[in-house]
């Protein structure tokens, strides 16, 4: 079955900290020693939604959050706003079924929506599987930054990579959409 990709809820925010948590604690993807709390990552949640960013969960068909995505900003200031940064997370149990590709389909539907230009991804340049997504999804590497980050008491590298976006529907722009 095919994981279903809806708008989070507060309620996700528990499987979310779980998903986030193991990821912390066996990969390089996020650059963090120490476990998230339920709190930070609800404060996360209601900044995303706040902003207008989306939150996203893919449930696996048994209402369980198999993983979640979200996109924000790239970088601070207002020149940047045609870009946006996203995250995807899958649950250890539900890699390689379609989780994150439904995930990045939605955020990518998402942003163009949104008006957006570019979505960035920064990857872990260890993490060729996730390079190997990106790559095979249009995005298409712009930077290798080395030894900028520290992970398990060792330097880590990261990759930029960009996909550049299509203009929203052009009824969409009649009917208000940004561009």
């Amino acid at each position: 079955m095919s994981p279903v990709v809806r708008d989070a809820e507060p309620r996700d925010v528990a499987a979310i900290v779980a998903i986030y948590n193991d990821v912390i604690d066996t990969s390089d993807a996020i650059w963090l020693d120490e476990h998230v709390t339920h709190a930070d990552r609800l404060a996360w949640y209601d900044e995303q939604v706040t902003a207008g960013f989306p939150v996203l969960v893919a449930d696996d068909g048994t209402g369980a959050v198999a993983g979640y995505g979200s996109f924000g900003p790239f970088r601070a200031k207002a020149g940047y706003w045609p870009t946006v940064e996203h995250t995807i997370h899958v649950h250890r149990d539900h890699r390689g079924r379609g989780v994150g590709q439904a995930l990045l389909d939605a955020l990518v539907d998402r942003a163009v929506q949104d008006g957006r230009r570019v979505l960035v991804a920064g990857v872990d340049a260890g993490n060729h599987g996730s390079l190997r997504f990106h790559e095979r999804n249009g995005f298409r590497e712009v930077a290798r930054m080395p030894g900028i980050g520290r992970k398990f008491d060792r330097p880590v590298d990261l990759v930029l990579l960009q996909r550049d976006l299509p203009a929203p529907p052009a009824d969409d722009l009649a009917t208000g959409g940004t561009e």
